[in-house]
């Protein structure tokens, strides 16, 4: 194995390891509503609490020795649809694969600042701003308010996030957020929820607001970023701001 063979390897794995401690917390800064985190035999498992399953998922570290019978038991006594992650490219022959989801992960010194945008202003959101918030994550995601009213309100009342809201002219038109963890991958930043409306996109708006966010959160300690760019346009975004791609996930569903 060549030094930048077993360099790769070791980002994957801190990468996945990051992003695990990530679905934790967002599992326990749920408590109130349902949301648990544990750890099974090969498994670190998580739900938010509500029903749907890309909310609820386990995180599978030890694809040959995880307890796919406690992972099921664990799921069904919580009554919530569910799927699990597995490094990319391990054997799992249990369930149905979904997708691979795509890892990004960035050094905190390779962050690149990004350009700023004329006229966009980006402050962390309060309460009182979810529906100013769910709106852009539902036009821009093509989702229902409501549904992403009940993920985000969590992340604005809680120590560890920050949920950014950009405006251009005082009229919100991008959002996204990030989750601070110190769990096993060290101090780490999850950037996630990136939304921008469309008549803003294509004016490097998503760059401003993860900038933005990936600034605070290198300020306040953290010591790598990680995300999961959803097309191959997102992630020439993050490439421009210091992320490297690196050995994903693979998403099983169906295992019940």
């Amino acid at each position: 194995m060549t030094t930048r063979s077993a360099t790769t390897l070791a980002r994957a794995a801190l990468a996945r390891t990051a992003h695990a401690d990530a679905w934790e917390q967002h599992g326990l800064l749920r408590a109130t509503a349902g949301g648990e985190a544990a750890e099974l035999p090969g498994v670190r498992v998580m739900t938010s609490g509500l029903p749907y399953a890309q909310w609820n998922n386990g995180d599978v570290t030890d694809p040959a020795g995880a307890d796919v019978d406690a992972l099921r038991a664990w799921y069904a006594a919580r009554r919530v649809p569910w799927g699990v992650r597995v490094p990319a490219g391990a054997p799992w022959p249990h369930g149905r694969l979904l997708f691979r989801k795509r890892l990004m992960l960035l050094e905190a010194a390779d962050l690149v600042p990004a350009v700023p945008v004329p006229g966009l202003t980006v402050r962390a959101a309060r309460p009182a701003d979810l529906d100013a918030v769910a709106h852009v994550d539902a036009v821009a995601f093509d989702a229902d308010p409501a549904t992403e009213a009940a993920w985000v309100r969590p992340m604005l009342e809680a120590e560890r996030a920050t949920v950014a809201l950009a405006e251009l002219d005082g009229r919100p038109v991008a959002t996204a957020s990030v989750l601070r963890t110190d769990g096993r991958a060290g101090p780490a930043a999850y950037l996630a929820g990136v939304a921008v409306l469309p008549e803003a996109r294509r004016r490097g708006v998503a760059a401003a607001v993860s900038g933005w966010l990936l600034s605070r959160a290198v300020a306040a300690g953290a010591r790598i970023a990680h995300l999961h760019p959803d097309t191959e346009a997102a992630a020439r975004v993050y490439a421009r701001l210091g992320f490297v791609e690196v050995d994903g996930l693979d998403v099983y569903v169906d295992l019940a």
